[in-house]
């Protein structure tokens, strides 16, 4: 009973809340969403395919493994993509980071950016992200953004907010960016 317990409390403290990316719902349909999202600070990696150690870079920067041996705390989403041969994973740092406070990776893999503002569309969908539900939700996407008449650029994004020792209640979304007209304000 007692590992039980143990056990219970370590899923639970594993599955906390995180910091998220700030972002301002424009237009809401079900599951679908279009989205302002301001600019933030990401630290991202890119790898071979076949390649799966971009997590472990991130988490080891975000554990110490930077210029100020500093711990960032983890944050969400996750943004994972795949153009041609390259993966890419992205984390987003917490708010209070800009370009002037942010640590240097000790990896040169991993770049620190800013992104640029913009309009985004998602669709969200639970249980575990795998390629097949990417697909699916990625057409999903683009059937909802044909019907709007909304023009997407680039490929979409696999959005991940939970942790992996997560098992019920999972958030995940398909994201593209997209031409909007609508001001937010």
């Amino acid at each position: 009973m007692k590992q039980l317990i143990i056990f219970g409390l370590t899923l639970l403290i594993m599955s906390s809340d995180y910091e998220t990316q700030k972002y301002e719902v424009v237009l809401k349909d079900n599951n679908f969403e279009i989205r302002y999202y301001p600019p933030a600070i990401k630290a991202k990696v890119l790898s071979e395919n076949g390649s799966n150690n971009n997590f472990m870079k991130l988490f080891k920067y975000i554990s110490g493994n930077n210029s100020n041996n500093e711990k960032i705390a983890m944050t969400t989403p996750v943004y994972l993509s795949n153009q041609d041969d390259t993966n890419a994973m992205e984390f987003v740092m917490p708010e209070k980071y800009d370009m002037q406070n942010i640590s240097e990776p000790n990896d040169e893999k991993i770049k620190i950016y800013e992104s640029k503002a913009g309009y985004y569309a998602s669709v969200r969908f639970g249980g575990w992200g795998n390629r097949k539900k990417v697909k699916n939700y990625s057409n999903v996407l683009y059937d909802k953004l044909n019907k709007l008449d909304v023009k997407h650029i680039g490929s979409p994004y696999f959005v991940s907010y939970n942790s992996p020792y997560k098992v019920f209640n999972r958030r995940n979304e398909v994201m593209i960016k997209i031409e909007y007209k609508t001001n937010p304000q």
